[in-house]
């Protein structure tokens, strides 16, 4: 019996060692094949933008009409055109509402799809975690090309994030 025991507690151990960890997705990582609602109430499959542009960018911001979202939203809309001559798909994603997300689009007048992911399907999808205490994402984005991530980052900026995507595009070439 005690052997049994050890066994049991042995393959547990093995199991609990070699699992992938359930964080955000990293370089190299399969690129999620995940649905959402974007801010029109449409569903949107991800692989289809991802077959259908060179580059798709991923981006997480806790809270539609914050600052810091704000700011991050307009990088991307005010390099939009370059990010686009580059062969970029926009999806920006947070919890927000479907009506929050379409009032901060309008707002910013953003070129590209919003995200409302309240229950949080494509955040687990990518791994992104959630603020302690709240049930916003955390800011990361992603990087994809040829359905696999190329760029991950943790800690995605506001204002500097169109130039940071550039950046990697242009180092890909």
């Amino acid at each position: 019996m005690k052997l049994r025991a050890l066994l049991a507690l042995t393959s547990l151990f093995t199991l609990a060692c070699t699992a992938k960890s359930s964080g955000p997705l990293a370089v190299g990582d399969a690129a999620p094949q995940v649905s959402g609602t974007t801010e029109t109430g449409a569903a949107l499959a991800f692989a289809n933008v991802y077959a259908a542009q060179e580059y798709t960018l991923v981006y997480f911001y806790p809270k539609a009409g914050t600052s810091g979202c704000t700011a991050q939203g307009c990088s991307l809309r005010d390099s939009y055109e370059d990010l686009t001559r580059k062969g970029v798909a926009v999806i920006g994603v947070s919890t927000d509402t479907v009506a929050a997300q379409k009032a901060f689009k309008e707002a910013n007048h953003f070129p590209f799809t919003l995200i409302a992911d309240t229950d949080k399907t494509v955040m687990n999808a990518f791994g992104v975690p959630t603020y302690a205490g709240s049930n916003a994402a955390q800011r990361q984005a992603f990087l994809i090309k040829d359905g696999k991530i190329i760029w991950a980052d943790y800690k995605a900026s506001t204002a500097q994030q169109a130039t940071d995507v550039l950046k990697v595009i242009l180092s890909q070439k």
